[in-house]
């Protein structure tokens, strides 16, 4: 026998018991009947083979998922496995000895058959993260509305003191919860509401782990994580829709930023520096999205990186070498590729004695210098009004006698008066971009130059770039999840209307990081 349970995407659960062969689909003569139109009328078979059961996928245009991938057939299935069909999650357990368990479910007959056969206990499990939902969504609810935060300063209190009040309240309300099980552990389930209702809910265990580096919130009910490299989809949940946009009001709102129908989308940041992006509905269509980048609590140095094979040790010097003789550099990489985490450690070797000046749309630079001052970008508020654009701080810090400025990242107009802060003065500056190439990086850097509207002919453009940037130091991450160094280039001058360049290093599967063998051109001079 089959114990299959059915959690909706509204909380309510179904419980059913059947022998394999298992038919689950919306037609009435299905043992498990799903009435959704996203369900064939016979969507899947579950069968028993070779002493476990096996999901089949019976051909319907909307699929069957387990634990995240599209299967036509899957097995054996585990009772940790969650398969997705239609609107519902499916838990499958394979009961040697259902006494027990389906007494509970109104299947006599078949427990006092079974009951007649001694076997030993089956061990008590934990309850799987689906059965935790409904009784989190009903006690989220009722602490929100025993709160009552739109009547309280919350502003005014303490988080520790809106914490301890909820918690109280929480208390009362599980004392007087008559249908909570006696099996679900009474001080996790207050746990996991309480950090949902005054905290970041299911997040606050994965900022914890220092093992991962990137969370992704597809939905409320849908969590990935980055470790390694390397994404998986994490058992955690948040309870409703709701709870994920509190969180994300609660991230926000310090900052002085907002979220809502008018303002779907938004980049913050948390307490210890990681970066956040959350967007909302109508533009994210299966409810609230949270991406959050985390940073690792120890700042790297170069030998950290030479360590993990982002670089080698003679790529290490020539790129500090390049810091301290004032080259500017522009880091370029896809998303996820250590462009940031690169740029906090070529900020290490700008000397003590200078002073510098960092631009984000974000706050995530982490840069340990004293004599530093960070700005930040600023959207516009309710009215429209009190929009601050990089290009606008860029701007701002050529008057505050900047030895260096570092922008977290071109995006737009601004890579123009970035150009502009190189080539006048400010040599050594540093910034990041997202390309696929170094050309291609150059190639950004002129759309983005020519989108400043100063109608400047192509070639004055990349004569502009040529004479502002001396290094551009490529980013990858590779398909087993390590991010390594692949290219490091420099820009040598123009020659028939075209930029040139220089390979210095590159990286090349499976030989690993290759010197050129060419000597960079600021270091002609040197002694050999």
């Amino acid at each position: 026998m089959l114990e299959i349970t059915l959690t909706f995407e509204d909380g309510t659960r179904q419980v059913h018991a059947a022998a394999p062969p298992v038919c689950i689909g919306r037609a009435p003569q299905c043992a498990v009947r799903i009435a959704n139109w996203r369900v064939g009328k016979q969507h899947a078979r579950l069968l028993r083979q070779g002493g476990g059961i096996v999901l089949e996928d019976l051909g319907t245009l909307s699929g069957t998922l387990v634990n995240g991938e599209r299967v036509a057939t899957h097995g054996p299935l585990q009772a940790q496995d969650r398969v997705l069909i239609g609107p519902c999650q499916i838990q499958v357990r394979d009961m040697a000895d259902a006494a027990q368990a389906y007494k509970a479910h109104g299947v006599a007959d078949e427990a006092a058959a079974v009951a007649q056969t001694p076997s030993a206990p089956v061990p008590a499990q934990a309850p799987a993260a689906s059965a935790w939902l409904p009784y989190r969504r009903s006690l989220h609810a009722a602490l929100l509305q025993a709160l009552d935060l739109r009547r309280r300063d919350v502003a005014g209190m303490s988080d520790q003191a809106l914490r301890e009040e909820a918690r109280r309240l929480l208390d009362e309300l599980v004392d007087r919860e008559p249908d909570l099980p006696e099996h679900l552990d009474r001080a996790l389930l207050c746990r996991m509401v309480l950090d949902e209702a005054v905290g970041l809910g299911p997040l606050e265990t994965l900022l914890a782990d220092p093992g991962i580096t990137e969370i992704m919130v597809n939905r409320h009910d849908e969590v990935y994580v980055e470790r390694a490299g390397r994404l998986s989809r994490h058992d955690t949940a948040f309870s409703s829709e709701q709870a994920v946009r509190g969180v994300i009001d609660r991230i926000v709102a310090p900052l002085g930023r907002r979220i809502d129908e008018s303002s779907p989308m938004v980049d913050a940041r948390l307490p210890d520096g990681s970066r956040v992006n959350a967007v909302i509905p109508p533009i994210a269509l299966r409810g609230a999205s949270l991406t959050i980048r985390k940073f690792p609590v120890r700042r790297l140095h170069m030998p950290d990186l030479v360590g993990m094979g982002s670089l080698s040790e003679a790529m290490a010097q020539l790129l500090a070498l390049c810091v301290r003789r004032r080259k500017s550099i522009i880091v370029s990489g896809g998303t996820g590729s250590g462009k940031t985490t690169l740029l906090n450690i070529l900020s290490n070797a700008i000397p003590e004695d200078e002073r510098i000046v960092t631009i984000e749309d974000a706050a995530e630079l982490r840069l340990g210098h004293a004599h530093l001052v960070s700005l930040e970008a600023r959207p516009p508020n309710l009215e429209g009004r009190g929009r601050v654009e990089i290009r606008d701080l860029v701007r701002i810090a050529l008057r505050m006698r900047p030895d260096r400025i570092v922008v977290g990242e071109c995006r737009g107009a601004e890579a123009f008066d970035m150009l502009t802060a190189m080539n006048t003065g400010h040599e050594g500056s540093l910034t990041t971009l997202h390309a696929n190439s170094p050309r291609d990086a150059l190639s950004r850097l002129e759309a983005m130059t020519l989108m400043a509207g100063l109608d400047l002919p192509l070639a004055v453009v990349r004569e502009h770039i040529a004479s502002s940037v001396d290094i551009v130091v490529q980013q990858a991450r590779l398909a087993q999840g390590q991010r390594v160094v692949t290219d490091i280039i420099e820009i040598t001058g123009m020659e028939s209307g075209r930029i040139q360049l220089q390979d210095l290093f590159r990286y090349e599967p499976g030989r690993g990081f290759v010197d050129s063998g060419m000597r960079p051109v600021f270091m002609e001079g040197d002694m050999p």
